[in-house]
């Protein structure tokens, strides 16, 4: 649909929206229950607002009786969420390559614009239900709750790591004798009397320096985290990682 309108010497070429590219502005008519599908389809390709709602209203029961009637011989493996993106897919065809589609639909051809319609939602239908087949077999997310990992998740190891290093900040202000201690009573957990052998200290002298290192620990590592730490939250806290750092 091609004309050429002149006034004078000026020519102007006035073409279908139907064409691709760029051409003069000229005032749409608006879209309604009584325009002609042909009417319908301009209004679309000029992306008149509109146009797209009275798609809608006509064409979305028939574009999901067309989904429905292919897939739902595959309630096995097609949920309603499958059918949705399945009709989400095929609104994009229509968009695709500067709307392609909705540009080459020629009513002359004999076809209906509903039967194209139609037609179209039932290949993007076949088309994803032959991607889920090329799928791997996939379990349902209610599956993913009764899995159990006895491994620490990123947070704790990331937690963990992040515990070690003020851990081991704090412990470059003792002395080495302290820090031996600390290895071998929060490090290796050894017994009281084997550390008392070991450093050739009393039992007695071993939980006394232990609480004065406990102490020692827990401000410097409250001040680290801008808080004070107790016993239960400081110690109680450490995992293998941070018993690693203290024992090197």
């Amino acid at each position: 649909m091609r004309g050429v309108a002149t006034s004078g010497r000026v020519g102007v070429e006035v073409r279908s929206s139907r064409d691709s590219g760029v051409f003069a502005v000229v005032k749409a008519p608006r879209v309604d229950a009584d325009s002609s599908d042909d009417m319908l389809v301009d209004a679309m390709v000029r992306n008149q607002a509109d146009g797209w709602r009275e798609f809608q209203r006509r064409y979305d029961r028939l574009v999901y009786r067309c989904i429905t009637k292919v897939t739902r011989r595959f309630n096995s493996i097609v949920s309603q969420e499958d059918v949705r993106e399945i009709y989400a897919i095929f609104l994009l065809s229509l968009l695709a390559n500067d709307m392609h589609k909705l540009r080459t639909f020629d009513p002359e051809r004999g076809n209906r614009f509903s039967s194209w319609i139609g037609l179209l939602a039932i290949n993007a239908s076949y088309d994803y239900l032959r991607g889920l087949k090329r799928e791997p077999n996939k379990g349902t997310m209610a599956e993913a709750d009764d899995l159990v990992s006895e491994q620490p998740d990123p947070f704790e190891l990331t937690s963990g790591h992040e515990r070690a290093l003020i851990a081991q900040r704090a412990l470059e202000t003792f002395s080495e004798r302290d820090r031996e201690f600390a290895s071998l009573y929060f490090g290796e957990g050894m017994e009281p009397a084997e550390i008392a052998r070991s450093l050739k200290i009393s039992v007695k002298t071993v939980y006394s320096k232990k609480h004065k290192i406990q102490s020692r620990l827990e401000l410097a590592l409250g001040a680290t985290l801008g808080d004070s730490a107790d016993e239960s939250g400081t110690f109680a806290a450490f995992t293998d990682e941070d018993d690693a750092t203290i024992a090197a």
